[in-house]
């Protein structure tokens, strides 16, 4: 995946505790939360399952997007991920390896 700034949702599980970041290397940043190289909140809570990426056209909106998404109650983000990600897959696998996303 080429370089791409991006507003992601990661969660502890499904309904569990959340993290919003933003990025533009995804692959590379959610790689190195899964494997807790990141020290801090997702570390702390075990905060791994990538369920939730949203693109931006540049790293500005993508920034502006997560500090709006940041400021939202717990409800409209649950919302969110539920419409994209109804299932609560963790997206980081199709990302890391297509052919796996692949029927």
């Amino acid at each position: 995946m080429p370089k791409q700034p991006c507003v992601y949702i990661l969660a502890s599980k499904r309904n569990g505790t959340l993290y919003i970041g933003v990025t533009s290397n995804l692959i590379k940043r959610i790689w190195e939360h899964k494997n807790d190289l990141v020290p801090g909140f997702t570390q702390r809570y075990r905060i791994h399952h990538l369920v939730y990426v949203e693109q931006a056209a540049d790293m500005l909106s993508a920034i502006a997007r997560e500090k709006q998404l940041k400021k939202w109650n717990r409800r409209w983000k649950l919302n969110l991920i539920e419409q994209a990600n109804p299932g609560w897959a963790d997206l980081y696998t199709s990302l890391a390896n297509p052919e796996a996303a692949s029927p």
